[in-house]
């Protein structure tokens, strides 16, 4: 085990698979303990084996973060049973209907927006004092290059991403001053569940495991990161 993150609190959301799963292993090999939320128990326990196997520690917080009033509850259960945090990885997300806009209904506006964007605002509330406490507060938004690419019946998803990213620069513009990073990450084309729902047929471009990513998430939360407000793109 590394020791990079050695007696840090991590954070991850869609711990139990995928990038969140890939990410949430690497910090604990780098000493990170983990508080891993996601609403798949089974597949969180999965997850706690293999931090265990590697030598790190885990908090498994099965959740549906599409509770915001439960979600608004982490800042304090966290300070009262760890009394600090330093990372956050805000990594949940859903694809949403791949649909002509005006085809969408509101309801699924909504729900693409409220776990893809509402779900981090609420993140951001409950747990910046804690980062902001740390000596080295950090967190890094998984985002996509859509936000920016905006194809064809990709609205909502695109949408909720961009939002995303005009709420990363906002606060990493009012914590100029602080010893807070925070940055989105688009870690290009990953073999993921998400993935699989967007390109049923398969995909006629190359892409990677999430565990060929979870370094580049590792360097926005290590105490040297030089990243503030960035919304950085992996080829």
């Amino acid at each position: 085990m590394g020791s990079s993150l050695k007696n840090k609190i991590a954070l991850v959301t869609g711990a139990s698979r995928g990038i969140g799963r890939a990410v949430a292993i690497r910090l604990a090999e780098e000493g990170a303990h983990i508080i891993a939320i996601s609403k798949s128990t089974g597949a969180l326990e999965e997850l706690d084996d293999n931090i265990k196997e590697i030598g790190g520690s885990a908090t498994l917080l099965p959740m549906n973060l599409n509770r915001l009033d439960d979600v608004d509850k982490l800042g304090p259960t966290i300070a009262e049973r760890f009394g600090k945090l330093d990372i956050l990885i805000g990594n949940a997300a859903i694809l949403g209907p791949l649909s002509p806009v005006g085809h969408v209904s509101p309801q699924d506006w909504e729900k693409v927006m409220k776990l893809n964007f509402m779900t981090n605002v609420h993140l951001v509330r409950t747990l910046d004092p804690l980062l902001r406490q740390s000596k080295a507060g950090r967190i890094v938004f998984t985002t996509s290059a859509i936000a920016d690419d905006t194809p064809a019946y990709w609205g909502p998803y695109a949408a909720s991403k961009a939002a995303l990213n005009a709420f990363v620069r906002t606060y990493a513009a009012e914590t100029m001053d602080t010893n807070m990073r925070i940055n989105a990450l688009h870690p290009g084309a990953v073999d993921t569940k998400m993935m699989k729902e967007a390109f049923p047929g398969g995909t006629d471009f190359k892409t990677k495991a999430p565990e060929d990513v979870a370094d580049d998430f590792l360097s926005l939360v290590i105490d040297g990161c030089p990243h503030h407000g960035h919304i950085i793109k992996l080829p």
